[in-house]
């Protein structure tokens, strides 16, 4: 089984929109690990690990994000899956 990490920066109109909240829906519904959070700079930034098909399934997902948003653009930086089992995707503060 390929397991792969991405590491997941959005922008646009990302914040406020319930963005986070629809990334989690999303990530848990394809049964990834990892997290979202907002950045001081309006970015959204996740990190999501899992099979790749259903990682690279959240990716294309963050490319449209919940309706309210505005996605402008999406930067992902493939690394290595960790170790260690991922736990359940969730919301940083």
């Amino acid at each position: 089984m390929d397991r792969v990490r991405a590491h997941i920066v959005v922008s646009g109109l990302v914040q406020g929109v319930a963005f986070r909240q629809a990334t989690v829906d999303e990530a848990r519904r394809l049964r990834l690990g990892g997290w979202v959070r907002n950045l001081a700079d309006g970015r959204v930034e996740a990190e999501a690990e899992g099979r790749r098909d259903d990682v690279e399934a959240l990716v294309a997902w963050c490319h449209r994000g919940p309706p309210a948003a505005r996605v402008d653009g999406v930067e992902v930086t493939w690394r290595a899956h960790g170790s260690d089992p991922a736990e359940p995707f969730v919301i940083r503060r």
